[in-house]
């Protein structure tokens, strides 16, 4: 569009008054004269010059490479239970025009500082909560067993923690930044992985009108059988029995997965393409009638009968004893390698907390009890299901108002079974007659990619997601994405790779095995 000179000078005088109100640091004033909701509190408003504010995520200091005006404040909700939300707002020279929501992970109760500050440093006005419970009143913020969490017994808490955690705030949000920049924010957008990727299928469900488009990593949305999952695992492989899979079988039996499958994909790299597609059978690692698991220098040769049938049930996923119904999809070939977290870490920071304070609301519940029973699976999805699961396939709502969902999984993810986004994929794709849904809803896998991030034993994997890019392509410009750049693993080397719209997979082509480019999509 060409703007006449009057434009030019208008833009000019708005961006110039913007400034100025920066540049005596009035973020105060602002914030004093706002008109908000009357569950809103603003407990500080802050103007920080460039490179003064830093996070810390990993190793890494991330500052703000932007000057930018910090809102922080409270809604209450509820009975007698609040939120905390932060909204950073950069100037306006450096401001590009569009607002972006993050959300939690885990049991949540704190803001995700690092992913406000990298949203904040992208342009974005950004703001994020704590999903409306404080992790220091909740064990700071994890889940482990006997232990009583407040939030799991408030009702309040319970539905703002997923279903509510982002909506909760989006009203003060929204007319902070229209109001500090004189118009709405001209797109909104969400991302969020883990939790987050929960809270993200929830905000498509239950309010569905807020964002233009959502991003979604290794979603729990089916949190209450994802805990499920984390149990079955525990029971089947536990530590101290003949069936603990120690970190040294499961290097084995990596390796063993990866030698028959790393080149299915066209290149050798240490990395499965499509874990589907691998033919592995976890018996050829069964040790021989006479044979011994391991030599006299620990080194495993082959694995147990009772290892086996450990493997086997983290491969299977949790079902019903009675009814054999399948509860949650079990783990993939190529994530074997960090399963250690699955015999015993995971179920005591959620399985046993959940059912504990949620479910039986009795900390003296014995979890080795619980068996997996239809009538168990009931009262778990009674309880617990239906207050934090975000698992409709009646997307409708999202679709019909122009809203896009972009999802990512990684193939070597250590906490959610890989295979889960895909079924629920399928399950939308049913809802809407077998028809395409890809215009509103797709979904990437990522080979080799951990838990909303770099898996710890796949540094050479590109662990940096250009998921917004193409987010924003998507949304903006209506140019559905096909492909997603990866770059910056964790090996420090410059390596880069195409994630392709499932049902595609990266295939190598030719040239540079380290530069996207020499993939296609197919």
């Amino acid at each position: 569009m060409r703007l006449s000179p009057i434009d030019l000078i208008l833009g000019s005088l708005s961006i110039s008054n913007a400034l100025l109100t920066i540049k005596n640091n009035d973020c105060k004033t602002f914030v004093s004269n706002l008109s908000l909701p009357e569950n809103t509190t603003i407990t500080n408003a802050t103007h920080h010059a460039p490179h003064t504010v830093n996070v810390t995520s990993g190793t890494q200091n991330i500052y703000n490479k932007h000057a930018f005006c910090e809102v922080d404040g409270t809604i209450s909700y509820g009975k007698n239970s609040s939120l905390h939300f932060s909204i950073y707002l950069p100037d306006a020279l450096s401001y590009n025009g569009r607002f972006m929501a993050v959300g939690n992970g885990g049991m949540a109760g704190t803001l995700d500082t690092v992913a406000l500050m990298q949203q904040l440093n992208s342009g974005f006005a950004s703001a994020a909560g704590d999903a409306g419970h404080l992790a220091s009143l909740n064990n700071a913020g994890s889940g482990a067993p006997d232990t009583y969490l407040p939030y799991l017994h408030n009702a309040d808490e319970v539905q703002a923690w997923i279903h509510d955690a982002i909506a909760l705030f989006m009203p003060s949000a929204k007319d902070i930044i229209k109001a500090y920049y004189n118009k709405p924010a001209t797109y909104s957008y969400y991302s969020g992985c883990s939790t987050g990727g929960a809270q993200g299928f929830a905000l498509a469900q239950y309010h569905p009108d807020l964002f233009d488009g959502i991003i979604a990593g290794c979603p729990g949305n089916w949190y209450s059988h994802l805990a499920l999952s984390f149990l079955w695992n525990a029971q089947h492989a536990t530590p101290n029995t003949s069936s603990y899979l120690s970190q040294a079988v499961l290097n084995f039996t990596a390796n063993a997965v990866m030698e028959t499958c790393d080149a299915n994909d066209g290149v050798k790299d240490g990395v499965i393409g499509n874990p589907l597609a691998c033919n592995f059978s976890i018996d050829s690692l069964a040790c021989n009638k006479n044979a011994a698991a391991s030599s006299s220098n620990g080194s495993i040769s082959c694995l147990t009968p009772a290892q086996i049938t450990a493997a086997k049930a983290i491969y299977s996923g949790p079902k019903t004893p009675d009814t054999w119904k399948q509860l949650y999809p079990g783990f993939a070939h190529g994530s074997e390698i960090q399963w250690i977290l699955q015999e015993g870490v995971l179920a005591d920071a959620f399985s046993i907390p959940i059912l504990q304070n949620l479910v039986y609301n009795n900390l003296s519940y014995n979890t080795s009890s619980f068996t997996f029973t239809s009538s168990e699976i009931s009262t778990l999805d009674a309880n617990a299901g239906a207050k934090i699961d975000a698992i409709s396939t009646n997307l409708t709502a999202f679709r019909d108002r122009g809203g896009k969902l972009l999802v990512y999984q990684g193939w070597a993810d250590p906490f959610n079974a890989q295979t889960w986004p895909l079924q629920h994929y399928e399950d939308v794709t049913s809802f809407f007659d077998g028809s395409d849904i890809s215009d509103f809803y797709n979904v990437f896998m990522i080979p080799g990619g951990g838990h909303c991030g770099a898996a710890s034993f796949y540094p050479q994997v590109p662990a940096t997601y250009h998921t917004v890019p193409a987010l924003m392509q998507w949304v903006e410009r209506g140019e559905k994405p096909e492909e997603v750049l990866t770059t910056d693993p964790s090996d420090g080397q410059v390596r880069s790779r195409k994630l392709c719209a499932w049902p595609m997979m990266a295939m190598y082509v030719q040239g540079d095995v380290d530069d996207w480019t020499s993939y296609v999509c197919e």
